[in-house]
């Protein structure tokens, strides 16, 4: 596409979202791997919180959470997910939707192993998303578990990453006067190679 030149040009999406990443690295103050994730529940009521991306692979984005929680089920149970990374000192965002497989190997040890001891430890003690009687007895629960797991605990089989691949991804670009840059690269399948379009503000 001729005009797909600047901060849009290449042939490679994920490599465009790792750059628009980096830029964002410099430029946003907080969290600028922060991403909205959204999901359904079974009756197909929508849910929406920030995670963490924390990495953009050479066919998906991956994300890590505690597989018992909301979320988690939500997406296992749709095979399916969406989510947004928004930079507001760039006046860019960039959308994706796709499927969603676990990534619960050697990758996921990596990860878990690189986050800091009180991290590793809140995998272990937090039942996430389920009711909490208090403060009080979280800390509890992450004193015990500190006790049981000790130093160097390993990744609980509860806790493990998400790996979306992509059927569609927007990169998105603010505009004067609310004329806006729109790119959608969409398949109908994984296998499938992209079609590019422009799309209006």
């Amino acid at each position: 596409m001729a005009d797909r030149d600047g901060i849009f040009a290449g042939e490679d999406p994920f490599v465009i979202a790792r750059q628009w990443l980096d830029t964002a690295r410099v430029s946003e103050p907080t969290d600028p791997n922060a991403i909205a994730l959204a999901s359904v529940d079974a009756t197909g009521l929508p849910n929406v919180r920030m995670v963490l991306l924390k990495e953009i692979e050479p066919a998906a984005f991956v994300f890590y959470t505690n597989y018992e929680s909301r979320k988690a089920q939500e997406i296992e149970q749709a095979g399916k997910a969406a989510f947004v990374l928004h930079w507001k000192s760039l006046a860019r965002q960039i959308r994706v939707r796709g499927t969603v497989v676990r990534e619960d190997g050697e990758i996921a040890d990596v990860y878990y192993k690189s986050r800091s001891l009180k991290s590793r430890l809140g995998a272990w003690a937090s039942h996430q998303s389920q009711p909490l009687s208090s403060r009080t007895a979280l800390m509890a629960q992450v004193a015990k578990v500190t006790a049981q797991q000790g130093a160097d605990p390993g990744r609980p089989p509860f806790w493990g990453g998400f790996r979306i691949v992509p059927v569609e991804i927007e990169f998105w670009s603010d505009g004067a006067f609310r004329l806006h840059d729109r790119f959608r690269w969409s398949r109908n399948t994984v296998k499938e190679p992209w079609n590019i379009e422009r799309l209006c503000p």
